[in-house]
């Protein structure tokens, strides 16, 4: 255990280094808040100041907790194990004293941890001090949110370690991690809250791991699910993660069972 809150404190110390990049994540993830807030606030007053149990005030809530949880649970690109299997560095990785989905794990709970504080937060707080939000009404929406948060980017993880693994059987993954970005961005309730999707649509998005990983946090932080209804939305996230763990122990298996490197 030890081992892996080193490797997680050594990845938190490294994502601190990039101020620059710090600096311009706060500041996009600012700006596009407006734009989503403003074209939420647009729709809502179509609809008569209602919508899927959105109001505005609510609206803005779930707008700017999505900019503050997008860069630690990170739904987008990345391809680190893939170019460690096509270096054949990966062998190296299997040859360590230490599991490699469990490493790796760790390692991407120290970046959020660093990316929840220095990119999270301040738009969070822009968004208050601009426009405000709405606060949970009991005291649970606090603890089971951070449960619920440390799911979601367990779960996206585990979601990026399966795309980045099929660099075992194929020689590019990047068209598989764009479909990963398309479909994991659409149906994750990044772009518009999976509530207002058309019935059918949120039938498909909830048979999906990807709404556990960005709307089931929202949900439960802004107490749009309270008690009983947020315990449930937890308990789903926690299947998704036993499911999608057990499938990637699998596959990592099957994964080092064909892994060749020239020179043995």
């Amino acid at each position: 255990m030890r081992t892996y809150l080193l490797l997680a404190a050594a990845e938190f110390r490294r994502f601190s280094t990039y101020r620059l990049a710090i600096l311009a994540g706060v500041f996009t993830q600012s700006v596009f808040g407006f734009i989503r807030v403003s074209i939420l606030f647009a729709a809502i007053s179509e609809a008569g100041g209602m919508l899927a149990g959105y109001d505005e005030q609510s609206a803005s809530t779930y707008v700017w907790l999505g900019q503050a949880l997008l860069a630690p649970v990170a739904i987008l690109s990345w391809t680190e194990i893939s170019e460690r299997v096509s270096t054949g560095d990966i062998a190296v990785d299997f040859a360590r004293p230490v599991d490699l989905q469990l490493a790796w794990w760790a390692r991407d709970l120290g970046r959020a941890s660093l990316q929840l504080l220095a990119r999270g937060l301040p738009p969070l707080f822009i968004g208050a001090v601009t426009i405000g939000f709405a606060l949970p009404q009991s005291w649970t929406a606090y603890p089971l949110g951070l449960v619920s948060l440390i799911l979601a980017v367990s779960i996206s993880f585990t979601v990026r370690f399966l795309v980045n693994l099929i660099a075992f059987w194929t020689l590019d993954v990047r068209g598989f991690v764009g479909l990963y970005i398309v479909v994991g961005s659409s149906l994750c309730g990044l772009l518009v809250p999976v509530h207002l999707f058309p019935e059918w649509l949120r039938i498909i998005a909830y048979a999906t791991p990807f709404p556990s990983m960005l709307q089931s946090p929202i949900d439960v932080l802004s107490g749009y699910a309270l008690d009983a209804a947020a315990v449930a939305v937890v308990g789903s996230q926690v299947a998704w993660l036993v499911f999608l763990v057990g499938l990637a122990r699998m596959v990592q298996w099957r994964a080092a069972q064909r892994l060749v490197v020239q020179g043995g």
